[in-house]
């Protein structure tokens, strides 16, 4: 194993990596998993949600309510699908920016590689 190592280094000629790839690449992909199991968390919520309203207004729970008390809950529901979206994206992302410093150290990798020849 220890001779791989020595490969890479060889072969690349920079020796500026500070991490794993293939940790790099799962973390991206848990980050994917992870955004549209929280996509589907707050999409199931906000159908729940529904559901218990619409369950509420048939009982007659809402009987004497006031106009603010509805619009409260109607913002509620609404909020919920918009948090499960905003964070929705904010994880993909941080997939997508992993994927981007990867490309960028390769570059970089690259690009010393191109230098070191020409001298």
């Amino acid at each position: 194993m220890e001779a791989g190592n020595d490969m890479d280094k060889k072969s690349s000629g920079f020796l500026g990596t500070y991490f794993n790839k293939d940790a790099v690449l799962k973390l991206s992909l848990a980050s994917k998993i992870l955004a549209w199991a929280v996509l589907a968390f707050h999409l199931f919520q906000m159908v729940f949600s529904v559901g218990v309203n619409i369950l509420q207004i048939a009982r007659g729970f809402w009987v004497g309510m006031g106009i603010t008390d509805i619009i409260q809950n109607f913002l509620y529901i609404l909020a919920t699908p918009l948090h499960g979206v905003v964070y929705f994206f904010a994880l993909l992302g941080i997939s997508q920016i992993l994927l981007v410093f990867m490309d960028i150290e390769e570059n970089t990798r690259r690009a010393a590689r191109n230098a070191e020849q020409k001298q």
